[in-house]
């Protein structure tokens, strides 16, 4: 009896009500210090911050690589880049990849993409993707999407299902509003959604509003505009976060927000918050993002310390969807983060592998081995807890 009373209550909790709509949101070069919260010196993001208070932040959130398009294979498919065929930009996201995107299609959501793609193996600048490119969103499951193949700036020219709109504005603007247009239009619809927002900021080149950089004036002209990117970010992210309350759906969506590597060089202040190296480098300043899982009606506010990767939120889609395992292709490298929502789990059992060029790494809960280059079989241990 008092094990049915256990699997009713479980049943009657907010992880097995009504499908969760699904929001993730990635930043683009943003470093782990980059946030009000982590103490930055002079940038403030008090709509990260606010995430970050009302939500689940992680001291240890990694990106899949210290790069930009390995780390969007990972997002969709649960998998190491290296799995997927993305070794770095340039490379294509395998058509036979299973897809979050697709899987959440098939279980019934309404899908959108907004912003930088970057998996359909072009390099350079970000262009508008034509409608028949064999790789766009589309291809991936997206039903709506509004996107560039890399980065984008001020006043971007992107691709609405193949047809080219040239927006006028701050990027960040642009792409959250489009994403808003399309939870407006289907959130009372009998279908949850699934968005994909990913900016082109704070990637180099630097083009921010001279509004949102007029409080860096003591900085050089590209750190000012760097940091008048990321006013603009946040701002967008506080809109985002508003509308969800405004139509009432927040405390029923799962809403993620991390950075796809770590931050750059060459940036005053620094990016990554003292830690070492910066994008490229497998170092922790290459891999540790800002992370925040926020879902009001769900997670309590709270800081963890338990290391968790881009690789892991898909398997923690499906396993609070209850999705079956074969949306999962196999092998897998990321793990379910189902139980950590509810509260701590211990420590992590499954390591997180990385790689980029000749660079390698492997991390778990307190022990990290890296190499800088695996050619000369020189490996470098060390314990992070210390």
């Amino acid at each position: 009896m008092l094990r049915l009373l256990l699997i009713l209550s479980l049943l009657a909790s907010p992880l097995f009500a009504a499908k969760p709509n699904i929001i993730f949101v990635m930043a683009d070069d943003m470093g782990w210090g980059q946030t009000g919260y982590r103490g930055h010196p002079l940038l403030k993001t008090p709509n990260i911050d606010a995430m970050a208070a009302d939500g689940l932040r992680f001291e240890r959130f990694y990106a899949g690589c210290p790069v930009c398009s390995p780390t969007r294979a990972s997002v969709l498919t649960g998998r190491s880049p290296d799995r997927a065929g993305v070794l770095s930009h340039g490379y294509a996201l395998r058509l036979q990849e299973k897809t979050i995107s697709e899987a959440l299609k098939a279980a019934g959501y309404v899908t959108g993409h907004f912003g930088k793609w970057h998996l359909d193996g072009f390099k350079g600048p970000g262009a508008p993707i034509l409608r028949d490119d064999p790789r766009s969103p589309g291809k991936f499951g997206f039903d709506e999407w509004v996107s560039v193949t890399n980065f984008y700036d001020q006043n971007p020219l992107m691709s609405e299902k193949g047809e080219f709109i040239d927006f006028k504005g701050d990027s960040s603007d642009v792409v959250v509003d489009q994403a808003l247009k399309f939870i407006e239009k289907n959130h009372s619809g009998d279908k949850p959604l699934f968005t994909v927002i990913w900016y082109g900021t704070p990637h180099a080149p630097f083009k921010a509003l001279d509004a949102d950089k007029a409080e860096f004036g003591a900085l050089d002209k590209s750190s000012a505009d760097h940091y008048g990117e990321l006013v603009a970010l946040d701002r967008s992210l506080g809109k985002l976060r508003q509308k969800l309350r405004d139509i009432g759906i927040a405390d029923n969506t799962l809403l993620v927000f991390n950075s796809d590597n770590g931050g750059l060089p060459g940036i005053t202040p620094e990016t990554v918050g003292g830690l070492r190296g910066f994008k490229g480098s497998v170092f922790e300043g290459g891999l540790r993002v800002p992370g925040i899982i926020e879902w009001p009606g769900v997670v309590k506010p709270r800081v963890t310390k338990y290391p968790v990767c881009t690789m892991d939120l898909f398997p923690t889609v499906a396993d609070v969807l209850g999705l079956p395992d074969d949306v999962l292709l196999q092998p897998l490298d990321g793990l379910s983060l189902k139980p950590l929502l509810s509260g701590e789990i211990g420590e992590r059992q499954k390591a997180i592998p990385f790689r980029f060029g000749s660079k390698l790494a492997l991390t778990g809960q307190r022990y990290k081995i890296l190499t800088e280059n695996i050619e000369n079989g020189l490996f470098q241990l060390y314990d992070i807890e210390t």
